[in-house]
């Protein structure tokens, strides 16, 4: 089960008390349970959300997965004619009537998650509710979620790392705040007035909030805990968020869609950082990992090779997408294709292995080099990419965004000394006036190589 015999559970406990305040709407345990009920005679077998973020997303989204249920969340600023296909695709069938808001066989499916692919279609991957069940219950375990937590994940419902913290709230009890829309002045007005104790989100919206907090005399001594995911924590992030929180523990995790949660870290306040380096934690609860090679042979503490992981939590596979080197199974592990090792119990990420760069004989992972880069005093965020080389096969080249002012490829090469083997420095630095970013948000190294080809005015070399 997921989480509708909990709120039902809830409601009958506790049916006057805050469930879930969405910008200036709320609703109790009971009213939301209310609101769920009323929509099951329209809810079809399969439900399709791609809408802004509400209560009455939250109620949809409790009814869309009751009982044999299912339900895809699309991002709304998706482009119309791809919602358009995603929707024919998935088809929502006839309208389930009635029934109970309550969960159902927990090996059946109740969310279709989507995820970018190397097509325009998003891949489309299953889970069952017992998936979300179990890493309901490791994440509380890991994180510490308590019943009287005030939970704020101030981004929008249709990304996965804040619809997993709206139903893990749900599942225990505890009360989730999001907004409408992100802003760092309505995010800062609730944890301010509305007594948040705990965020989920990604770095760069703690940064935000962080530094831009700590200018405004935010006062953010209140919250306890905060989960970071999406990328790893650089050490100018951490700063910030410390002096802003002083209080808080910072949680950072690594996972992905198909996996679910691999492996975290829990930052005390105080606790240093692995400035620039790779490591993100030991296995979660009930997660087991594993660094193994191409035919599933497991390889030795320090080797590098596919990260697989057995647990409770693996999705299903897809529905369509999988193009043969997204979620494999060697010998019982799954993997998702990201490389990595592991040190003494720790998992390090190196990144994916077709974002590689093979330069004079040697594997550089971009990812690594980014980590670097992004310690750097200085550098705001950075990307590196494999160029074309007549000699060395591939080379190392860099796009940074400076933090503030101008920065020199001196200055970076400098700062990089000890954070990153020299065989791994870029050879080329350039200076972005924008991070090069897809339609959908992500990182573009490719982008970043057709700037470069292209003389593109928002890349210009770095002295």
């Amino acid at each position: 089960m997921p989480f509708l015999d909990r709120l039902q559970l809830w409601a009958d406990e506790r049916p006057h008390d805050t469930a879930v305040v969405v910008g200036s709407g709320r609703f109790n345990w009971a009213e939301l349970r209310d609101a769920a009920t009323h929509l099951l005679d329209r809810a079809p077998a399969t439900t399709v959300l791609a809408e802004p973020n509400s209560v009455a997303f939250v109620a949809r989204y409790a009814a869309a997965v009751a009982g044999v249920r299912r339900c895809a969340v699309l991002d709304p600023q998706w482009p119309e004619a791809m919602i358009g296909e995603l929707s024919a695709r998935l088809g929502e069938g006839s309208t389930v009537s009635g029934g109970v808001l309550a969960d159902g066989d927990p090996a059946s499916t109740f969310l279709i998650g989507l995820t970018s692919g190397t097509t325009s279609i998003p891949k489309a991957f299953t889970r069952s509710r017992r998936s979300w069940q179990v890493s309901f219950e490791a994440s509380i375990e890991f994180f510490g979620l308590s019943r009287d937590d005030r939970t704020l994940a101030p981004g929008p419902l249709s990304a996965s790392l804040n619809l997993y913290a709206l139903s893990e709230c749900l599942y225990a009890g505890s009360t989730f705040h999001t907004l409408e829309s992100f802003d760092v002045g309505d995010a800062h007005a609730a944890i301010a007035h509305d007594g948040i104790t705990r965020l989920v989100l990604a770095p760069t919206m703690l940064r935000l909030l962080s530094e831009r907090g700590l200018a405004g005399a935010v006062d953010a001594s209140g919250i306890r805990s905060i989960v970071c995911a999406g990328s790893k924590l650089d050490a100018r992030t951490l700063e910030a968020a410390r002096r802003w929180a002083p209080h808080a523990v910072i949680y950072e995790y690594y996972g992905a869609s198909e996996l679910s949660f691999v492996s975290g870290t829990r930052l005390t306040a105080g606790a240093p950082l692995d400035i620039g380096g790779t490591g993100i934690g030991r296995p979660f609860p009930g997660v087991d990992v594993r660094i193994l090679d191409d035919d599933g042979r497991i390889l030795a503490d320090g080797q590098y090779g596919n990260i697989g992981v057995q647990s409770g939590m693996v999705s299903n596979g897809y529905l369509w997408g999988d193009d043969g080197h997204a979620l494999r199974c060697l010998d019982g592990w799954y993997t998702v294709g990201d490389q990595g090792f592991l040190r003494d119990g720790v998992l390090h990420i190196l990144g994916r292995r077709s974002d590689m760069i093979l330069t004079s004989g040697k594997n550089v992972y971009p990812h690594e080099v980014e980590l670097a880069l992004a310690s750097v005093p200085g550098v705001e965020a950075a990307v590196a990419a494999g160029a074309p080389d007549d000699i060395r096969g591939e080379r190392v080249v860099a796009g940074i965004v400076p933090a503030c002012g101008a920065v020199t490829a001196t200055q970076v090469r400098t700062g990089l000394d000890g954070l990153l083997a020299r065989d791994k420095w870029p050879l080329q630095y350039y200076v972005l006036a924008e991070l090069p970013l897809t339609d959908r948000g992500k990182i573009s190294r490719t982008l970043l190589l057709d700037w470069i080809k292209n003389h593109d005015p928002r890349v210009q070399p770095l002295g």
